[in-house]
Order: C-alpha cells, then sequence, then structure tokens
C-alpha cells in the first residue's frame, strides 16, 4: 500500500506571439498509485467520496466514463509500448465531488522505477478530451534534460491554433515535482508549467489547502475564464471550436 503525496504548487503560462498575456497560480495535484490500494487520511477517497477524492472514472478515458489505469494498459499495448511495472497519476482531485483537470499525467515506471513514458491527458472546457504519449525514441528513461515532442491536433484554448508542437520537459523527483509544456504555432504559442514540493497528504495539508484555495477546481475554471475574458480584452482572435479528433490519442 503506497501514500498518497500533495503537490500545493504553482502553475505559470505565458504567452507567445503579439498579443502578451501571463499569469502565475498556486494549485493542488495529487501523485497516487492508479491500481492498488492507497495509504490515504480520513478525509481523502479513493473511489469513494471524501472533502478530495480522485476516482477511476474521470481519467483514462472520456470524462465522466474514464477506465482508469486498464486505459493506459490498453493504449500502451495498441502502441507496442513497454508493459509498466507500476501505474502512478498526477491529478488535481475531486474537491466537494467537483473536477476539471486541464491536465493529468499518467506515469508508467519500469521494474527499476525509471519512467519511460508519460501519458499527458489534456481535457478542454468544452467537454472533450484527448492524450499525448511522451516517451523518448529508444524508450529509455525519461531524464530532466529530455525535450519530448508531440503534434498539437486538440483544441484547448479559443485563443491558440490547433496546427503546431508541444514540447514536454519533465522533472519527477521523490521530493518536487516539475513539468515544462511548450506551445509553437505558427508565430505564437503558450508555455505552462506546474512546479511544486511532494510531500504525503494529511488531513491538515488538505484542509489548509482548501481554505487557501476554495473551491478546488471550480476556481480553476474560474481563472480560466477570467483570463479568456483579458485576451478578448485585449484584442487576441478568438477560434470556435472544431469536430475533435476521432482517435483519443497521438503521438
Amino acid at each position: 500500500m503506497r501514500a498518497v503525496d500533495h503537490i500545493a504548487g504553482h502553475t505559470w503560462h505565458g504567452r507567445k506571439g503579439a498579443v502578451e498575456n501571463a499569469f502565475r497560480y498556486s494549485i493542488d495535484y495529487v501523485l497516487l498509485d492508479a491500481e492498488g490500494p492507497v495509504d490515504a487520511p480520513r478525509l481523502f477517497g479513493r473511489n469513494k467520496g471524501g472533502l478530495a477524492s480522485v476516482w477511476d472514472s474521470d481519467h483514462g478515458g472520456p470524462p465522466r466514463h474514464g477506465h482508469g489505469a486498464a486505459w493506459v494498459r490498453e493504449v500502451l499495448a495498441a502502441h507496442d509500448l513497454p508493459t509498466p511495472e507500476r501505474i502512478e497519476l498526477l491529478a488535481q482531485p475531486r474537491i466537494l465531488g467537483h473536477v476539471f483537470n486541464p491536465v493529468a499525467f499518467w506515469i508508467c515506471r519500469d521494474q527499476q522505477g525509471d519512467i519511460p513514458v508519460i501519458i499527458a491527458e489534456v481535457t478542454n472546457t468544452y467537454g472533450q478530451r484527448h492524450s499525448y504519449l511522451c516517451h523518448r525514441d529508444d524508450l529509455a528513461p525519461i531524464t530532466a534534460n529530455d525535450r519530448l515532442k508531440a503534434n498539437k491536433i486538440f483544441y484547448v484554448s479559443p485563443f491558440q491554433r490547433i496546427e503546431g508542437s508541444y514540447e514536454f520537459r519533465f522533472d519527477l523527483r521523490p521530493d518536487r515535482i516539475g513539468i515544462w509544456i511548450d506551445f509553437t504555432g505558427g508565430n505564437g504559442g503558450v508555455i505552462a508549467t506546474l512546479v511544486g514540493p511532494r510531500k504525503p497528504l494529511s488531513n491538515t495539508g488538505l484542509i489548509r489547502a482548501i481554505l487557501r484555495r476554495p473551491f478546488g477546481s471550480r476556481r480553476v475554471l474560474a481563472l480560466i475564464h477570467w483570463q479568456a475574458l483579458k485576451l478578448w480584452w485585449k484584442g487576441a482572435r478568438f477560434r470556435s471550436p472544431p469536430k475533435p479528433p476521432a482517435e483519443e490519442i497521438s503521438r
């Protein structure tokens, strides 16, 4: 039985191109074993209610209809990627039953504990989802120096092009999480980061997080729409959502 970790970190977004915009917000993620039982405080629920909780149905497939880590194993097998020894999920938890994860991460570890594959699970505010496979060409363990590329094919922000490419960088340590996503499309793009210390989840930490960042993902959604309003006011071009890609995962 493995403990659940709490990442009380921050996210920073910086827009590239003619219309400038940047913001930094504090945010809470949890990191947990996606398949086995977890050692968690009483206020945290795993596939059950709690002040904060993580449900398999929220991840690994369409929102609210996911299959959890079983979906990850199906995806890896379909793409001829190594079978993981352990699968971890890094995601924002439900707070009082509500969740919205702009991006969550499936971390696939081998027998040595190294990480050859990570799946970035991206969800937009229209209730759509697409995931990106991140790995080295030689499937060697991912290090903090690796820049892993993927073609962007999924609509996320109405103020960014769909066409372009992502560059992912992961620095996942026992005491700290660092993730950097650099999107470039045409003459614009955006850089997004998630950085924070990694500590065992506790009831005190959960209560402190909710007091400091009330409403959890409801707050995240409100902040997303506030930044969208600022971009519209600055004159950024609005792009209507197209039909989502037929495939649910790509490289």
